[in-house]
Order: C-alpha cells, then sequence, then structure tokens
C-alpha cells in the first residue's frame, strides 16, 4: 500500500456552475484540509457535493448546502475533514463564481 500526501485542488478561483474539482482516480482519497476564503467584499456562497462513481451531483450528495462566507473569511469545513472517496468518486462545488478561493489537501491511497 502506497500512501501519498497531497493537495488534492491547487489554490484557485471557484466556478459559479456544478464543476467536478477533484477525482479520485485508481485511489481511495481522505480529505484532510479544505479551506474556502472569501476575497470579495460581499457575502458568498458555497456548496459542495461528495459524489459517488457513477453518479452525479444531487441533493443525495449534497455535504455543504449554500455555506455563507463572509468577506474576508476563510472556512475549514470541519464536516469534509476524514471523508472517504472510493476511486472513481468525485468533488464537486458550485457557488458565487470568483469570489472564492478554494483549496484542498489529502492522501491518495493506493495498492
Amino acid at each position: 500500500m502506497t500512501v501519498t500526501v497531497k493537495p488534492l485542488i491547487n489554490s484557485k478561483q471557484m466556478e459559479a456552475g456544478q464543476t467536478i474539482q477533484y477525482s479520485a482516480i485508481n485511489c481511495v482519497t481522505i480529505i484532510d484540509k479544505f479551506t474556502a476564503t472569501n476575497t470579495s467584499a460581499n457575502n458568498a456562497l458555497i456548496s459542495i457535493n461528495l459524489v459517488t462513481s457513477g453518479d452525479n451531483a444531487a441533493v443525495s450528495n449534497l455535504i455543504v448546502d449554500n455555506r455563507a462566507i463572509a468577506p474576508d473569511e476563510t472556512y475549514t469545513f470541519p464536516e469534509l475533514i476524514g471523508q472517504v472517496l472510493a476511486s472513481g468518486s468525485f468533488i464537486s462545488t458550485t457557488g458565487t463564481a470568483t469570489s472564492l478561493t478554494i483549496r484542498a489537501s489529502g492522501r491518495e491511497i493506493t495498492s
């Protein structure tokens, strides 16, 4: 078994539409950290889905629902820490475009 600690999502401005941010390809992934920083002057919203392989982002896999992040606030999403993605699963986000800088890190486990 090999464990690789790595950024799952490099720092980036989040898109408005539902967007796949990370896919667990040929590995199991554990999320260790996920942050969103609001760089705008207004509240910004973010929703995060943890989607099982073969499924689509939907209410059934919504983990964070329209979390408001205040201007200059960084939120660390304790509800995502320790979550496990099986191979083929992915992280998808939607929310206020160009207002939130997101980043995630974790561990990929391969056999």
